[in-house]
């Protein structure tokens, strides 16, 4: 279409070249009754041409037309209904992002505990008995508790993780680096602080250096 377009200005271009050739050798010819010998440089001239044709594209006599999408080869943009910026609104809120979040932990989590079962060597036995050998039930019931137990911590992390960058973000106004590590030192505090003022520091510490490096590593 781009191609089209172009060959649609240069031949304007040169039918605008053409008449006003023509124009001014008879204005040449009417003016100067001596004949063409005495007329300055023609206007049929490699450099006129090439001058008047650049005019015509790129110059001060370039034809203006509204850019449509359908003629620069893009798809025309219909405008969006009510309901769709409500859904628009309602995917970028932070309760939206936090659920989503919850739903990725929880899943990503089960899936962690469930690996780490599979390759753990004393999943099933019983303490008071560690002699007899685990049966396939308790084996994987004991693997399921474990994955739920690892999938109600990841979804956890991951809600609080993404309110908080959801609402920080908000305040700052900005979208970079430093929401992360906030809301990792936000996250890693509350977390730890269960356990401690200390533990609830380096909660905070650990959290922010991890979500610096995995920005960092993304951007």
């Amino acid at each position: 279409m781009r191609a089209l377009v172009f060959r649609q200005h240069l031949l304007e271009a040169l039918s605008l070249r053409n008449m006003a050739a023509s124009t001014r050798a008879a204005n040449a010819a009417a003016s100067n009754p001596q004949g063409p010998a005495s007329v300055g440089p023609s206007v049929d001239s490699p450099s006129l041409q090439y001058s008047m044709i650049l005019e015509h594209l790129i110059g001060d006599k370039r034809p203006v037309k509204g850019l449509n999408p359908a003629v620069m080869g893009g798809l025309p943009v219909p405008p969006k209904s009510d309901e769709q910026k409500m859904i628009e609104r309602g995917m970028e809120s932070c309760a939206f992002k936090s659920l989503l979040a919850c739903v990725g932990g929880f899943v990503l989590g089960g899936a962690f505990g469930v690996f780490t079962a599979g390759i753990d060597t004393n999943v099933g036995i019983d303490p008071k008995d560690p002699l007899r050998t685990p049966t396939a039930r308790e084996v994987l019931k004991d693997m399921g508790q474990r994955g739920m137990s690892y999938a109600k911590n990841f979804a956890i992390v991951g809600a609080m993780f993404s309110c908080t960058e959801c609402i920080i973000e908000s305040h700052r106004g900005k979208s970079d680096w430093k929401n992360a590590v906030y809301s990792g030192c936000v996250t890693g505090g509350a977390i730890g602080f269960r356990a401690g003022l200390k533990a609830g520091v380096l909660g905070c510490g650990g959290f922010a250096a991890f979500s610096a490096a995995i920005e960092y590593y993304l951007r």
